[in-house]
């Protein structure tokens, strides 16, 4: 398997904070719950949740991208499948060899 290298470029280092931006926003609204003796209803966070996963990506798309490397792998296109050999007037089958 040929090694796959990671991009560095702003975009894609800005949409890999993604998960650590969730994560932190939970617990910042389970200690806001927690602080406030549960006025603060914790059930009610998905709101939040995707506004800061909306706001990652928006700057994820304001980013540069300059430096960016697609996931395609390097290396020279699939050679194309052999056709198939030409035979002797009819193709063969699976059975064709068996009598009846």
């Amino acid at each position: 398997m040929a090694a796959q290298s990671k991009c560095h470029c702003q975009s894609c280092t800005i949409r890999g904070l993604v998960g650590p931006a969730v994560v932190i926003t939970v617990g910042v609204l389970w200690l806001l719950h927690e602080a406030h003796g549960g006025r603060f209803y914790f059930g009610n966070t998905f709101p939040v949740i995707l506004i800061v996963i909306g706001l990652v990506h928006l700057a994820s798309s304001m980013a540069s991208r300059e430096g960016h490397m697609d996931a395609t792998p390097l290396g020279p296109p699939p050679a194309p499948p052999a056709p198939p050999a030409s035979g002797a007037g009819t193709p063969q089958t699976p059975y064709s060899s068996q009598e009846q």
